[in-house]
């Protein structure tokens, strides 16, 4: 039978400061508002944290981050919320253009996203589009300065902004210049939660969901930045046949979650492991075939002087296994749990 204890196996790499950060910026108008949705919002995001927030019900531009609030003057709140109510006009106006355009009564929506990227590489991108009812309506091509029209009626509004080069060629600066100046400013200034790292925290347990076929479910959370890797490997080699992802999700904490899990033969004696990688961290824990309750824990951490220092134990009980984690990189939810 499968030994249901998993082995830990922790690579520590050189970590780098070095990672994708994004300004956005989304605008949502609503032909009925109602039910407690305002008729016109607009937010605003670095990476994942909202930043601003502006709606036709307070009509005010508003902090949602305590750094921007501190760095922030007030006149900056008072400036762009008069540009903003600006805006709340300008989509009521063209959203009834649009709904005109399609012979549309009732519930639509329109929405834009303006924004930029400071890539790991330095390297920078921007994006700029529309969408009507949730579907993409045109999207902007900084490079080309034109516009890419998805149906007919977005066809009709791609020729009349196409005929303003001046306003093409503005959007272009927009995103090239001053929003990767106003995204390095914000890192700056609210860089102890931007730019901090926090290692996921794995599980790895299963489950029998049919006669005869186990679950094997890895599931990393409470780390930050979003990004990751997390995948099942067999023998050695990455499965993708019979495997399910769970997307990358926000905790309620500032920290994400994700999983990974994938369907086995309890009687193959097959050696399944799941690889997370992190902020330069790769873990690796493993559930094998082998003789009742023993475990092995090992692997390498740093020494002074940048050397690294092999360590090895070994553990009969999962109590033991929990503390000895514990002692080594501090509190950690327990690592195997039957309950998923």
């Amino acid at each position: 039978m499968m030994l249901l204890l998993p082995l830990i196996i922790v690579l520590m790499m050189k970590l780098s400061d070095a990672r994708t950060h994004s300004l956005r910026y989304f605008r949502l108008g609503i032909s009925e508002p109602g039910y407690g949705i305002p008729e016109f919002i607009s937010a605003g995001y670095v990476d994942s944290h909202p930043i601003t927030m502006y709606n036709s019900v307070s009509q005010l531009k508003e902090p949602r981050a305590l750094w921007m609030e501190e760095n922030l003057a007030p006149d900056h709140w008072e400036r762009y919320t008069q540009l903003l109510r600006g805006w709340q006009q300008a989509f009521k106006v063209e959203l009834k253009q649009l709904q005109h355009h399609y012979n549309h009564s009732g519930f639509h929506t329109y929405q834009r996203m303006i924004g930029c990227e400071l890539l790991e590489d330095g390297s920078i991108t921007g994006f700029l589009q529309y969408a009507y009812d949730g579907q993409d309506f045109l999207i902007f091509n900084k490079d080309t300065l034109s516009w890419m029209a998805m149906d007919n009626v977005a066809d009709i509004i791609r020729r009349v902004w196409e005929a303003n080069r001046h306003e093409l060629q503005y959007q272009k600066n927009w995103l090239e210049e001053e929003c990767i100046a106003w995204l390095k400013r914000f890192l700056e200034y609210g860089k102890d939660a931007l730019q901090r790292t926090e290692p996921p925290k794995v599980r790895v347990n299963h489950k029998e969901t049919f006669p005869g076929i186990t679950t094997l479910y890895c599931r990393a959370y409470g780390f930050y930045p979003p990004e990751i890797s997390i995948n099942w490997m067999k023998n050695g080699e990455e499965i993708f046949q019979d495997t399910d992802y769970g997307g990358i999700l926000p905790s309620g904490d500032g920290t994400y979650q994700t999983w990974v899990s994938v369907e086995l033969d309890p009687q193959n004696g097959d050696i399944y492991s799941c690889h997370v990688e992190h902020g330069g961290v790769h873990m690796v824990l493993q559930g094998f075939q082998g003789k009742a309750g023993v475990v092995a824990v090992w692997g390498v951490r740093p020494r002074k002087g940048g050397e690294q220092e092999p360590w090895i134990t070994a553990c009969f009980r999962i109590g033991l296994l929990n503390q000895r984690f514990s002692q080594l990189f501090g509190p950690r939810a327990p690592l195997y749990s039957k309950n998923y």
